[in-house]
């Protein structure tokens, strides 16, 4: 019955609809309105009002489910409804609606329904809207699960702060780095730029993801020379560690140690140690401060 519910409370919000270009103001007005009285009559709990706000042969189908057609039925769900999920408030988001002709509207969006002590439940809905004698009723209602992405975003929150653009000049150059989000937050992509007076002198794309097999960050490096690699990310308080492994352009194997600090939301250092290319130890880049821009 909750389900039953789900969509059937996303029409009770008022003053959230995108008004489409074909949708007279006057007509729209009313289907606010009679959006207002629905909202009414569920907040006080009156099953017999609420399925009164649909037309008689009105129908609702749920996720997977059978179809409820008409008031007798809706109102028998209603009554349920009330007596097990006292208090159940709603937020929509993505809400569309559309005038189809001067006597029938559309409805489309994504609602969240919040029960007390509960978890939120997602849909995706469809609503028909009709003009009858009586006014705008609601014909049908459709409404489909909505699958929530997985997102590994716990564990690279920590990393949130490196988001934006980053700046690090020296005499002879300067190196400007991207941070992003990709969607869902799985990944973060920072794509830098090493400018040597007025050139490009290389580019690149690093990805950071978490490894739910290892649990732990990894990072894979590409660069515009044709060299990649890949990193082994652990934190330690304000500090993070990066042992990294590369095959560069010309098939040499190279490895070292780089370690970030975070001074403060607009700082942190830099500095790589222990680096090698096929067995010959190179010297250490020392500690250089970095800006956000």
């Amino acid at each position: 019955m909750r389900r039953v519910l789900m969509v059937l409370l996303l029409l009770v919000s008022v003053g959230q609809f995108v008004r489409a270009d074909d949708a007279t103001p006057k007509e729209e007005d009313l289907i606010r309105a009679a959006i207002s009285s629905y909202k009414t009559a569920f907040d006080k709990g009156d099953a017999k009002a609420v399925a009164g706000h649909w037309t008689p042969e009105g129908e609702f189908t749920p996720p997977g489910g059978e179809t409820i057609k008409g008031q007798a039925e809706l109102e028998k769900s209603f009554t349920q409804y009330f007596q097990d999920s006292p208090g159940a408030k709603i937020e929509l988001e993505s809400v569309d609606i559309r005038l189809i002709s001067p006597g029938v509207a559309v409805e489309n969006g994504v609602a969240e329904v919040i029960l007390p002590e509960q978890e939120p439940s997602i849909t995706e809905y469809s609503a028909v809207h009709v003009k009858t004698p009586a006014g705008w009723k609601l014909d049908n209602v459709t409404e489909n699960s909505v699958v929530v992405p997985q997102t590994h975003y716990e564990h690279l929150k920590s990393l949130e702060w490196m988001i934006g653009t980053w700046v690090d000049e020296g005499a002879d150059g300067s190196v400007e780095t991207v941070c992003k989000w990709t969607k869902n937050k799985n990944f973060m992509t920072r794509s830098f730029k090493v400018h040597i007076q007025d050139r490009i002198a290389l580019e690149g794309t690093q990805v950071i993801g978490w490894d739910p097999i290892k649990k732990t960050i990894r990072s894979w490096l590409f660069d515009s020379e044709g060299g990649f690699g890949v990193g082994i990310w652990t934190q330690n308080e304000n500090r993070w560690t990066v042992r990294t492994l590369q095959v560069l352009a010309n098939g040499e194997k190279a490895s070292g140690v780089n370690v970030m600090t975070k001074i403060d939301e607009n700082t942190f250092t830099f500095r790589s140690l222990g680096r090698e290319v096929d067995g010959e130890l190179l010297p250490g880049v020392d500690e250089i401060t970095i800006v956000r821009k």
